[in-house]
């Protein structure tokens, strides 16, 4: 079978192309462009806008290097324009709203699975594959995605929007291997390009930046208040409520009032048509609490799920799955559960069953706290 294989320049995808070809697959490279710093004017921001060579030149040098090494031949493609109309547009037209997407999520979605696998089709190959920690596993006549063996490291959250046609064309090599593994592997095949390189940090596909530097390149700085919500006074000023997150606590520039620092102030709430950022002072429970969410913008494995059930909800990577109830409303869930803190419109909550496979995902819309709507 032939498969092609999303090689970032990166140890993980690397590591997936090695196993892949000893369990006998005609495998394949292919790495993906999906970002030009200088026709998408990305200045502000970057640190690395001066370099020789740019941070993607660099890894299409280390696939390349992998590819060599491995004996497999490496494609190239470039999704620059795909990338800025399905994942980067939307992307800032979120936080336009005061709303925090997440672009990993996207990209997965309209890229690396939907892009790249109908480059992959076009071009004479049978499955794509990556390396993503998550596993692919058939249950009940359905495909699903399940939590990896290296839990730390699981993916599924970022994979939560990509749906049973495209888990049924995807290979996941890493799903029962832990990161330790990969790079053990990376070492024992002498893979110097990758072997000891770090993970990949940042927005997907960009990279590291500044990011209230970044956001000024396309979303103007606007200044505007900082008010103290207990008080209803006015405590200082921010650069655009664009550039800020619910619950954030750090860079706010408004210590030293009645002897505070400014890590003793959170971020409760964002009015993003009036460019207002709400704070508070020490403990925020009674704000970012919440026991119910309204999730729109559905993808669910099984279209024939049953509502209401208990499941596990993730509402932020890396967040332990929370116990909740899901039902179904038209085109809505409507999640209850104990009080969490912190749920925030525009990120993804991500439900699990009781056998902890991925069922589905949808976007936080709003948010209430016994049956108060709180995100307004």
């Amino acid at each position: 079978m032939k498969v092609l294989v999303g090689l970032s320049g990166g140890v993980d995808s690397a590591v997936a192309a090695y196993l892949l070809k000893k369990q006998g697959y005609e495998v394949s490279g292919c790495f993906m462009r999906n970002w030009d710093a200088m026709a998408n004017g990305d200045y502000l921001g970057n640190p690395t806008i001066n370099d020789d060579r740019c941070p993607q030149e660099k890894d299409y040098q280390d696939a390349i290097k992998v590819a060599e090494k491995l004996g497999i031949p490496l494609l190239r493609v470039d999704f620059i324009k795909e990338y800025w109309d399905h994942v980067f547009s939307f992307f800032l037209s979120e936080y336009e709203c005061g709303r925090t997407p997440n672009p990993d999520i996207l990209c997965n979605k309209f890229i690396k699975f939907d892009a790249f696998l109908d480059f992959a089709k076009k071009n004479g190959f049978e499955m794509i594959a990556m390396g993503h920690y998550t596993k692919r596993v058939e249950y009940c006549g359905h495909f699903y995605l399940s939590k990896c063996a290296d839990t730390s490291k699981d993916q599924t959250y970022f994979l939560s929007q990509i749906n049973e046609e495209q888990i049924k064309a995807c290979l996941f090599p890493l799903g029962d291997i832990k990161k330790d593994e990969v790079r053990k592997i990376a070492h024992e095949l002498n893979l110097e390009s990758v072997m000891d390189k770090k993970d990949s940090t940042g927005v997907c596909f960009i990279g590291e930046r500044n990011f209230k530097e970044f956001l000024q390149n396309y979303i103007p700085a606007q200044k505007g208040n900082i008010i103290d919500i207990d008080t209803g006074k006015i405590i200082g000023t921010h650069k655009g409520v664009y550039y800020y997150t619910i619950g954030q606590h750090k860079g706010l520039g408004i210590g030293g009032i009645s002897g505070e620092t400014a890590s003793g102030w959170f971020i409760v709430k964002k009015d993003a048509k009036k460019n207002i950022l709400y704070v508070t002072r020490g403990d925020t429970q009674k704000y970012l609490m919440s026991n119910k969410c309204i999730v729109r913008k559905l993808n669910f494995i099984n279209k024939d799920e049953k509502f209401p059930q208990k499941v596990g909800v993730k509402f932020r990577y890396r967040q332990p799955d929370h116990p909740a109830v899901i039902d179904k409303k038209d085109n809505e869930i409507i999640v209850t559960y104990d009080y969490f803190k912190a749920v925030t419109p525009g990120q993804e909550a991500v439900f699990y069953n009781k056998d902890g496979l991925m069922i589905g995902s949808g976007t936080i819309d709003e948010v209430y706290r016994d049956n108060e709507r709180i995100d307004k």
